[in-house]
């Protein structure tokens, strides 16, 4: 049985804010099947955003005997807790080293002095929880609640450096190919893992995400990691997010309340 080990989110009063751009049906309601906005000719990405829930059934595995409880409000997507849930057991595309150490561990995320983990992507945007995309021309910024932390992916004709140095969140350019925004990251450390099962990234990873919407209230995210020093082949997912209108982000720290550790088994 595979644990959930974090406090995802935390019930709330969310900031009610009435945004007088949307388009709306005749009820009030924000009309999510409206065209996609677009800045300069381009689609506008900017909103607040959430992975798509998953069905009970599909991450049932991944949860506590008891259930949801500690998911909040939204079920993760299954790529939250398993980035190879589409591979069969046992023919996901480790390299052999890999394999072994993950065979070694018991199952479960790994043990870690804390539920109140570090950012890591390609994870932060998997969490149930809303992030915040702000579009300009030059430069794109990712806001996510968990944790208030920020992304910057500069589209202002930059390259890759060519000796990054190792961080959380890696660097990142972006570019336009017709409606899709392909973002390209690396530079990554190799201490956060890629899902909350502890799947290892290195610091020769390359994530790989292009953005798509194709709608007002609904954004597609294909995202490909490309990691030769943990996995035999590029491995490719696709997240579907829908738009959260009519709110705004909240501050938010695990550690202020995290609360749990303590009373989990050992």
């Amino acid at each position: 049985m595979v644990l959930v080990a974090a406090p995802l989110c935390v019930d709330a009063q969310w900031a009610v804010y009435r945004d007088p751009t949307l388009p709306r049906t005749r009820d009030g309601k924000p009309n999510l099947s409206a065209p996609t906005p677009r800045l300069n000719g381009k689609p506008d990405l900017s909103g607040i955003w959430q992975a798509e829930s998953a069905p009970v059934a599909e991450i049932r595995q991944f949860l506590l005997p008891s259930g949801i409880n500690g998911l909040g409000e939204d079920l993760p997507t299954k790529y939250f807790f398993n980035f190879f849930a589409d591979y069969p057991a046992g023919q996901e595309p480790f390299r052999p080293d890999v394999r072994a150490q993950l065979a070694q561990r018991p199952p479960g995320p790994p043990a870690a002095p804390t539920l109140c983990s570090l950012p890591t992507l390609p994870l932060q945007g998997l969490a149930p929880a809303p992030f915040k995309i702000v579009q300009t021309t030059r430069l794109t910024m990712v806001l996510y609640e968990v944790d208030t932390i920020f992304r910057q992916i500069f589209s202002d004709g930059r390259t890759l450096p060519s000796d990054p140095q190792p961080s959380w969140l890696g660097y990142s350019v972006g570019k336009w190919a017709g409606d899709a925004f392909v973002v390209e990251t690396v530079g990554f450390n190799d201490k956060g893992p890629i899902d909350l099962l502890g799947h290892p990234r290195s610091e020769s990873t390359r994530l790989t995400e292009t953005f798509r919407r194709p709608d007002l209230g609904h954004m597609d995210v294909q995202i490909v990691i490309d990691d030769p020093k943990n996995y035999t082949k590029p491995v490719t997912i696709v997240v579907k997010h829908r738009l959260v209108p009519d709110t705004e982000l909240l501050e938010s720290f695990c550690h202020e309340n995290e609360k749990d550790l303590a009373h989990m088994p050992k």
